[in-house]
């Protein structure tokens, strides 16, 4: 065989093309679009994010927003453009310029329980750092208006899952649509259910059919804000 012409077939690393990335979803079609020739592992290598997790970003979107911008800059692209396929200013490849395109929300420790979890401790906040346009496509709230919370416990299932991240809209706090999820406390204990009010009493629900309704009084319960989003890890 000649020596040369088998080296220009060989599937070698240095020579194997990247397949295509096949997707319907079109934030992994801007993805794939901004790879060019380059593959998952060179963009894995550049983010610190695995390959799975990009898989998944791929096929779905990307869940987590900060995530978005770390994408973004190893692209070099724009979070707006990379999220919602709109030109930045000065096009796609313009760089993303942080004081711009990120928003700080804070995020508390305390997981709100989807089936209830005591409140009466010290809660930790920190700040965690999202795409504004990603913010923006969820509300019109300011970010100092908004807070993520974690879920905990299985009684909002399949709605909520336990871990799922919340945001939580604090300046929605007069339940003005019946059975939408709410953040609130009883007492002590904090959760996130759906609500119906009747009169002077607030039918408490749960998702999950084998919970069953709960019932307080409306000055019992303090709404802490109305749940505007839910993301989860695939």
């Amino acid at each position: 065989m000649n020596p040369k012409i088998r080296s220009e077939n060989s599937d070698t690393p240095s020579r194997r093309r990247s397949k295509p990335l096949m997707t319907e979803n079109l934030v992994g079609k801007r993805i794939a679009d901004a790879l060019g020739t380059r593959n998952l592992n060179w963009l894995a290598a550049e983010t610190g994010i695995s390959d799975s997790t990009l898989s998944g970003y791929v096929q779905s979107g990307i869940a987590k927003a900060d995530n978005a911008v770390t994408i973004a800059k190893a692209l070099g692209c724009s979070v707006d453009w990379l999220l919602t396929g709109k030109e930045a200013t000065g096009g796609k490849l313009a760089q993303v310029d942080e004081d711009d395109e990120v928003v700080e929300v804070e995020e508390i420790d305390l997981a709100y329980g989807l089936g209830g979890t005591y409140a009466d401790g010290p809660v930790e906040v920190r700040l965690h750092r999202m795409a504004r346009s990603f913010v923006e496509s969820i509300t019109t709230t300011p970010a100092k208006s908004l807070t993520i919370a974690r879920g905990l416990g299985d009684s909002m299932a399949p709605t909520l899952q336990d871990g799922d991240m919340v945001i939580i809209d604090r300046s929605q706090r007069t339940i003005r649509e019946q059975d939408a999820l709410w953040a609130m406390t009883i007492g002590d204990i904090a959760m996130i259910k759906r609500l119906r009010i009747r009169g002077e009493r607030v039918t408490i629900l749960s998702d999950n059919d084998r919970v069953p309704l709960d019932e307080a009084h409306h000055e019992e319960i303090r709404i802490v804000g109305r749940v505007i989003f839910i993301g989860r890890k695939l």
